[in-house]
């Protein structure tokens, strides 16, 4: 296995129905746009990271929709169910999986960073080498990525996290601190939760091909 196949990608998407995807957007707009603004900012990621390399890991919710997913994504990825009772516990789970297989490093991302690149993915498994994780903080306080080597490994990194709030980032960073990781910080990124966020999407993007 070359080096690029030891790298794992932990891909982690919500089905999209109305309702459970895109939920504050979705208010700001209507539910039909927010899950459609969803369901391609999910297939133009996955059309980025098939083009990366590596193993490629979709790890789905809720945990009995497989089949939705097969549907709407095809068989020839890999899948696995986010299992836990928070989003903590289910991105754990899914290092532990990760790392479970013998892969060396692993990153987990989320499905609504549309200006999440290959470059930025590379720069992630780039700096695992000479670091023990590494992170990718996002505007409103959360993160878009986190990775780590297998032998540096954190699974206190996910407790007592208060998810969905403009802490998450620091308080993480705050634990890979007090265990005496090494990690490297990748550029912000702008994940897209309101119709703000979709503005400046937009506006970043005017003189490019991506709109």
């Amino acid at each position: 296995m070359d080096e690029t196949g030891k790298n794992c990608i932990l891909f982690f998407v919500k089905y999209p129905e109305e309702g459970q995807v895109k939920t504050r957007l979705a208010a700001q707009l209507n539910e039909e746009l927010a899950v459609e603004l969803y369901r391609s900012f999910v297939l133009d990621l996955l059309s980025m990271l098939e083009q990366y390399g590596g193993q490629l890991q979709i790890c789905f919710f809720p945990a009995d929709s497989q089949g939705k997913f097969v549907k709407w994504l095809g068989n020839k990825y890999s899948y696995m169910p986010q299992r836990g009772e928070d989003l903590g516990q289910r991105m754990k789970n899914a290092f532990i999986h990760a790392f479970d297989q013998g892969l060396d490093r692993a990153i987990l991302i989320g499905s609504d960073i549309p200006n999440l690149s290959s470059a930025i993915i590379a720069e992630a498994f780039s700096s695992l080498k000479t670091h023990d994780a590494v992170i990718g903080p996002a505007h409103d306080g959360g993160y878009y990525l986190l990775g780590f080597n297998r032998n540096a490994f954190l699974p206190g990194a996910f407790g007592g996290i208060e998810w969905s709030t403009d802490t998450v980032c620091t308080k993480t960073l705050r634990k890979l601190e007090d265990a005496g990781l090494g990690f490297h910080r990748l550029p912000e990124l702008r994940d897209i939760d309101v119709l703000t966020d979709l503005e400046h999407l937009c506006m970043e993007n005017r003189n490019s091909a991506f709109l």
